[in-house]
């Protein structure tokens, strides 16, 4: 197995170490799962192909759908346009 992909595996039970802590706990070691996981991606996309970064990004966002919807709406929020 390709150093990416077990880096990837990695990746995936500490996610799901993280997952299994009391909410409180979870920000931090979430935070740097969600700041490692585009890396990882394109690490997974140069050196496999984009079908696989595509299908990496696809367990990420299933993975971080919540945090990603909050992430979300607090951009839009923040960078709304004021009415006149």
């Amino acid at each position: 197995m390709s150093a990416p992909l077990v880096v990837a595996c990695l990746w995936a039970l500490a996610a799901t170490i993280v997952a299994m802590l009391p909410m409180r706990r979870q920000y931090a070691p979430g935070l740097g799962l969600l700041i490692a996981a585009p890396a990882l991606l394109v690490w997974i996309g140069v050196v496999h192909g984009a079908i696989y970064a595509v299908c990496g990004f696809a367990a990420f966002v299933s993975m971080f759908r919540r945090p990603l919807a909050h992430f979300m709406k607090w951009t839009v929020w923040r960078f709304r346009e004021e009415p006149k």
